[in-house]
Parts: structure tokens; sequence; C-alpha cells
């Protein structure tokens, strides 16, 4: 164990370590970016997808979301690889239906953006469009229990940063909100 008073994290290590953890589990910023543009492509047809993935960039760079990623692939790993207690093991293993802890990381993310990042992380829940269909086929070996919502949540996310920026944009506003 670590002495906690010589204890000390490199920002800029644990950003790096959360995109090779993503990149790792075959999560791209493109195919995130790609989820915003689902989202808002309807409300600003002229968004382009280097404007959704600068968005992502912006998620990701908030240490709050680099935790809640780094804390759901590791529990999908450890499910993985079958080192959970029972009955845990068992409910992540499987995305147990009744089991809401994988939401409520994901919602930690959500909750940084603000009452429209919950709407939007709902909608792209349920649809399950791009790389999260692909997250949740339970074909392989992989398990994305946490990881399917961790990046619907970081969608909704940048998704909330733009409808936030283009409103402060409407209203002539320099500084916008929830940077």
């Amino acid at each position: 164990m670590s002495d906690p008073s010589v204890y000390s994290l490199n920002s800029q290590k644990v950003a790096k370590a959360t995109e090779q953890w993503l990149h790792k589990r075959g999560v791209t910023k493109r195919e995130i970016a790609n989820l915003v543009m689902v989202l808002q492509k309807d409300y600003f047809p002229n968004l382009t997808i280097e404007e959704c993935e600068e968005n992502v960039d912006a998620v990701l760079s908030k240490r709050e979301v680099q935790n809640a990623v780094l804390t759901g692939i590791q529990l999908d790993i450890l499910a993985e690889e079958g080192k959970l207690l029972s009955p845990l093991q068992e409910m992540i293993e499987n995305d147990e239906g009744l089991y809401g802890c994988d939401e409520i990381l994901a919602l930690s993310i959500v909750n940084v953006y603000g009452s429209i990042g919950f709407t939007n992380f709902g909608y792209v829940d349920k649809l399950k469009p791009g790389v999260l269909k692909q997250l949740n086929d339970k074909t392989d070996d992989q398990i994305h229990t946490f990881l399917d919502d961790i990046v619907g949540a970081i969608a909704a996310s940048a998704s909330s940063r733009i409808a936030h920026r283009k409103q402060a944009e409407r209203e002539g506003i320099t500084a916008p909100p929830l940077d």
C-alpha cells in the first residue's frame, strides 16, 4: 500500500490512461462523436463530426469523467476474468436488468452537463446506435456492462455541451456555460 502523505497523481497520466483504455476496449472518439451526431443532427443541421469530436474531447478532459471510465472498464475486465464475488460476478457478467449501478456510474458523467444530458442519455441508451450496439453484442468474450453506458453518457454529455454552447451563441454570450 502506498503512503498517502506521498501520494500524487499526474492528471495527464490519468487522461492518457482513459484514452488508452477506451481504445483497448474498442471505442474510438470518432465513434462517440457519431453518437453525438445522432443526438444533435436534427437540432443543428450544420453540425460537423469535427465539432462533435471536439466536444467529446472536452467531456473526456474532465477528471470526473476519466474516473468513471477507468472504474467502469476495470469492473468489466474483472467480470471477464471471473474475479468478482458472487452474486456480483453473475450480475455484471450477464448485464442483469435489475442491476443499475452501471447506469448510476454513467449518470455521474451526465450530471456534469445538466438535465438535458439525462434525456440525451436515456434516448441513446434505449436506441443503442452505432458503437453502443456493438458494445451490447453478447456474442464475444468481452463484457461491457459498464462501458456501454459510459460511452452513451459521454455522447449525451457532449451533446448537452453542444446544445448549451449553441444557445449561448444565439444569445451572444461569449463565455458558454459548462466548459
